[in-house]
């Protein structure tokens, strides 16, 4: 047993027969579920500083063209990378079907965070292009910056004044019927079996919009035939398991419906996950 595993979480976890679960040789917390466990790759660069001058929307004719090649280099590279190293499957988008109208006005993804391409997994399954998400700042001055920059990701301001612009921001996105995602974990813990515990950002977010939250979860499978050759250090193969759209009601108040949220996406995720005892709470 690996250091991952062998985690108290993982104890008092239990999960229905057949769920695979990981043997990663990661050591995870136990105590604080939104701790920062993967480190920026800085490059030495010189990066912006993300207050209230920085273009938290960006609508620049060099961002247009670098925001192209990236959806470009998406499609063409990283799409099919992440499906032959980790076999990405997709179950459940046909639960999407009886909502596809509302999503005419865009929607919000929510999914775990447990993988550098989860992302890519989720607009796949979604049958999108492009989507937009908050992102801590420092990730966007490491070697990762470019391709997160331009494929949507905006930074949550490291000064109070920036938070007006970054609003903004998102109430613009919205105005363009632009689909957003948040990782409501917070953080990134590598091939993670349980649900974590979720920060409220997305769900205040998801009411202050009215938009279709959809729940996802990534669930993982052994590795089997030729996927064994991409089997350098213990990675599982992938799926990604889309829920039941939840319609927020704006006429309630908002502390008791974000609430409501937060806790039905969860509970969709731990089912969609196999697990019959997740030894997070919601939030």
């Amino acid at each position: 047993m690996g250091k991952g595993i062998d985690n108290r979480r993982y104890r008092e976890m239990e999960v229905a027969e057949g769920v695979f679960i990981p043997d990663y040789d990661v050591e995870y917390p136990e105590d604080n579920s939104s701790d920062r466990i993967v480190k920026v790759r800085y490059d030495g660069r010189d990066v912006n500083v993300f207050d209230e001058n920085y273009p938290y929307l960006d609508d620049s004719l060099s961002f247009k063209i670098q925001n192209f090649i990236n959806q470009f280099l998406l499609r063409i590279i990283v799409v099919p990378l992440n499906n032959l190293r980790y076999g990405v499957k997709v179950k459940g988008k046909e639960n999407l079907k009886p909502f596809r109208k509302l999503f005419k006005n865009g929607a919000m993804t929510v999914c775990n965070h447990v993988y550098r391409w989860d992302l890519v997994c989720v607009l796949r399954a979604m049958g999108i292009h492009r989507t937009w998400f908050p992102i801590y700042a420092e990730h966007l001055k490491g070697k990762d910056a470019w391709f997160m920059r331009y494929c949507g990701g905006i930074p949550v301001p490291e000064t109070s004044g920036g938070m007006r612009p970054f609003n903004a921001a998102f109430d613009e996105l919205h105005k363009r019927k632009q689909w957003m995602h948040v990782f409501p974990e917070a953080s990134s813990w590598r091939f993670y079996t349980p649900v974590r515990s979720f920060k409220k950002g997305a769900f205040t977010m998801a009411y202050r919009y009215g938009m279709p939250l959809i729940p996802c979860v990534i669930s993982y499978r052994k590795r089997t035939g030729i996927y064994k050759i991409f089997d350098k250090t213990g990675e599982p193969l992938i799926t990604l398991n889309v829920g039941t759209p939840i319609i927020p009601d704006t006429t309630k108040p908002r502390k008791d419906e974000t609430d409501r949220l937060l806790h039905e996406a969860h509970a969709q995720m731990v089912k969609m996950a196999g697990i019959t005892k997740n030894p997070w709470p919601a939030e």
